[in-house]
């Protein structure tokens, strides 16, 4: 039973969302989305794609922000670290000679990585400017979403729009990942690490409104990028949709499973995982593949470092009636 959507018009470029009950999580895939309970939402609008290129570059320009990723790293933060690495960078992740049985293999601590170098210092946002805004860690997004005037999505709220009210279907779409063969989301065919085969048109990110959206009109809440929330990381328990603080957490199927820290050889070596807080991330990413990751679903979560920013990380809006 929904309640009314948000009185008034809705804020530019953001989708009325009805408030009500719903089943929260799924009892038939990955351990960390159960047990299924029934949560309730109050209404409130979300944005109707990720925050782009464009959108971040705009606030940039307007604020003189900074992102974590173009900061000069803490040394008490990454103990280990040669000098020589601690410069600003990010987390890029690199297939090539990587193995599905070492996670970390794919990712590499690359200086010069930042949102307008995705990938690092000689790559580019050009051209992509309707591609979501990624290498962003949340305290960058929180920024984003206070200057806007709006703030980041509860777990709860966020499942609750990724669902298009098909309340306990598997996909934003309903129960068949490709209905009639069709893709419905920017994910990854083939075998991961190594052989992506872009059969839905993209190897890395898409612009976010190349697949068709749910059934609240919202795009991209399934693939793409994973999508940062308000919420600590933990265990959901029986008739909660909100996890209190900081807990314990399954390995991640596609990132980074703490802070990077950068070894000698330059790859991406994880920290210890009760040393930095972490937040629930929501929707899968284009690197989420059937042989692998299958968490491209409103029900699938995992924890990401508040500190980490990511090729496959990036966010949306909500705002909420005063």
């Amino acid at each position: 039973m929904h309640a009314a959507r948000p009185g008034g018009g809705a804020p530019a470029g953001m989708i009325a969302i009805p408030g009500g009950r719903f089943r929260m999580g799924s009892d038939r895939h990955y351990p960390e989305e159960r047990p299924v309970r029934t949560v309730r939402v109050a209404p409130f609008w979300i944005d109707a794609t990720p925050v782009t290129n464009d959108d971040f570059a705009r606030f940039v320009a307007a604020t003189g922000h900074v992102t974590g990723a173009e900061t000069v790293p803490r040394a008490a933060d990454y103990p280990g670290a040669p000098p020589d690495m601690l410069r600003p960078g990010s987390a890029v992740f690199r297939p090539e000679g990587a193995a599905l049985s070492a996670p970390m293999s794919w990712w590499a601590y690359v200086p010069g990585a930042d949102w307008r170098h995705p990938y690092g210092p000689d790559s580019s946002i050009e051209g992509l400017g309707d591609h979501p805004v990624v290498q962003v860690c949340h305290a960058d997004a929180a920024a984003y979403a206070a200057w806007a005037g709006k703030t980041l999505p509860t777990e709860a709220e966020w499942e609750f729009a990724a669902r298009g009210g098909l309340d306990g279907a598997d996909y934003a779409w309903g129960d068949d990942l490709t209905p009639a063969g069709r893709h419905m989301a920017n994910t990854w065919q083939g075998d991961f690490p190594g052989g992506n085969l872009a059969l839905d048109g993209y190897a890395r990110t898409s612009p976010v409104r190349a697949f068709p959206p749910n059934g609240y009109g919202l795009y991209d809440m399934i693939g793409n990028v994973w999508e940062w929330t308000a919420d600590w990381y933990a265990a959901p328990a029986a008739g909660h949709g909100t996890a209190p603080a900081p807990g314990g957490a399954p390995r991640p199927c596609c990132s980074p499973a703490a802070p990077p820290r950068p070894d000698r050889d330059g790859s991406v070596a994880p920290g210890d995982p009760a040393r930095m807080p972490r937040l629930v991330v929501k929707g899968g990413s284009h690197l989420c593949a059937p042989s692998y990751c299958r968490r491209y679903r409103p029900a699938a979560r995992q924890p990401q470092a508040i500190d980490t920013a990511t090729t496959h990380i990036g966010f949306r809006c909500v705002r909420r009636p005063a």
